[in-house]
């Protein structure tokens, strides 16, 4: 995997990436693991953290490559006025087409690194819209209008359909084509089934945000091959 592979969108302010599922934002406090941000600051002068994304997340990811940038964008983001969309597969149908869920979502302080929903926690607001129905599992797109950790996944879970994949807030099972093709045949070349997916179904998607000279830039992360191959089945079983 190559970093200019990853780069959706650059200028002289910001450098817009597709970040990958399973790889960090920025590093951790152990250190150990590579990190979208250690990556960029081997090639660029300066790199600055705007937001992050949850390591399972795949998707849009800004830095800054400049103090001024990451101050103008930052303080953007703190006063919500970006537009965030994501897509995201859940299990199961969902009733309601559209709709919101506005629940606080605090620390959980028996499972730590995670959250839940409790009314000490601070205020977290997602729009929700169903694209597909596919029965089995929905494909949905999120608006978050605010940035709490795990705030999809949590309020996903609230409304009883959480993320496929997702090992906190769900079942954690990766998903395979035999689970709803009702023939399917091993191939004689693999001795077992490989998933379609086997990570968390959250992709970050969208981001409209306002440059310094206050023009609206929309930029967008198209779907990973695992993402995509997934819907592409889904599609034809429905």
């Amino acid at each position: 995997m190559k970093l200019k592979d990853l780069i959706v969108f650059e200028n002289e302010d910001i450098v817009a990436l597709n970040k990958p599922s399973g790889l960090l934002s920025i590093p951790d406090r152990a250190g150990k693991d590579p990190s979208l941000k250690e990556w960029l600051q081997q090639e660029y002068p300066a790199v600055f953290t705007i937001h992050r994304l949850d390591r399972e997340t795949s998707g849009l990811i800004i830095f800054g490559k400049n103090a001024v940038a990451h101050k103008h964008f930052s303080q953007q983001f703190e006063a919500r006025k970006t537009v965030k969309i994501y897509n995201g597969l859940v299990i199961g149908s969902v009733q309601e087409t559209s709709g919101s869920i506005d629940a606080p979502i605090a620390e959980n302080m028996v499972k730590r690194g995670t959250m839940l929903i409790h009314r000490r926690g601070k205020q977290a607001l997602t729009d929700f819209t169903v694209l597909k129905d596919f029965k089995i599992y929905s494909w949905m797109e999120f608006r978050i209008h605010t940035g709490r950790t795990h705030q999809i996944r949590v309020h996903a879970k609230e409304i009883g359909h959480p993320l496929a994949g997702d090992m906190l807030y769900g079942d954690g099972k990766a998903l395979y084509l035999s689970s709803f093709k009702s023939k399917f045949n091993l191939s004689k070349e693999h001795l077992e089934e490989r998933p379609l997916l086997s990570r968390l179904a959250l992709h970050a998607l969208r981001l409209k945000i306002q440059t310094p000279d206050e023009r609206w830039l929309e930029l967008e992360a198209p779907l990973h091959k695992d993402l995509k191959a997934t819907l592409q089945q889904l599609e034809k079983r429905k």
